[in-house]
């Protein structure tokens, strides 16, 4: 294969799975199983839990324990508590390594959550099993590298540890760069940034000074500048009759609890 025609397939397969990925966190494990900002049938949502273990493969996240992990997020932001804030972790590399921790007791329950943090969200405990299984995750691991070794010049192979830990690589950047890094539109009791005008990196994620405001709202983009295009395709779903928009305010902001 031509060396251009090989960093193309390359980033073409890395920008998707990069998107994909990120779609599905937001989408699915973040504005639905953490928040319920809309509700679909079983059907539906067993298509996108099946859909968010073929995208996030390797890194996959079970919902339940990010849905408990996020709402933690919430309830103690960037205070005492709070699972993954910079402002209670000295570097990176600690906020992810107490993330990863406490995600693990939750995926394994040997750590119980306050109460007022369970429930609501999907639970299929059968595919859990085995999408959270170390032998599927390094399957999806080698299918990644087989891809790189059929098609990759050698220097692309740095790519290959982002596709192996895409979730955690997501949620080190929004959790970090999103509690650091930009410009606030409300005076939150967080310190909450919307790092993106337009996210196009994480479809969204990146504003989080606004969804801290409304964490109920299924679109995180306030202003007129901002982009969001998570929402659009929620939109697009509810329009098709694969989601639904319970309540008139949540296609506008609602006040977090």
């Amino acid at each position: 294969m031509l060396v251009g025609t090989s960093v193309i397939a390359v980033l073409v397969f890395f920008s998707a799975h990069w998107l994909l990925s990120i779609f599905f966190q937001t989408f699915f494990l973040h504005r639905y199983a953490s928040h319920r900002q809309f509700t679909m049938s079983k059907g539906w949502e067993r298509v996108f839990y099946l859909a968010t273990v073929a995208t996030q493969g390797a890194s996959f996240l079970v919902p339940r324990a990010y849905a408990i992990l996020h709402r933690e997020h919430h309830a103690f932001s960037d205070g005492p508590g709070d699972p993954h804030s910079p402002h209670v972790f000295p570097s990176l590399w600690r906020m992810m390594w107490a993330t990863r921790v406490r995600y693990t007791g939750l995926v394994e329950r040997t750590i119980h959550p306050e109460p007022r943090f369970e429930g609501g969200y999907p639970e299929w405990r059968q595919v859990d099993r085995i999408a959270d299984n170390w032998g599927v995750r390094i399957a999806w691991g080698a299918l990644y590298t087989l891809f790189y070794l059929a098609v990759a010049p050698a220097w692309m192979f740095v790519l290959l540890p982002i596709h192996f830990l895409m979730g955690p690589v997501h949620g080190a950047i929004v959790n970090w760069c999103g509690h650091k890094y930009g410009y606030r539109n409300f005076n939150t009791r967080d310190q909450s940034r919307n790092t993106l005008p337009f996210d196009f990196l994480t479809l969204g994620e990146l504003f989080q000074n606004n969804h801290h405001r409304f964490a109920m709202a299924p679109r995180f983009a306030v202003r007129w500048f901002e982009v969001d295009p998570t929402y659009w395709v929620i939109r697009l779903f509810a329009a098709l009759g694969i989601i639904r928009l319970d309540h008139p305010q949540q296609m506008v902001w609602a006040p977090a609890a």
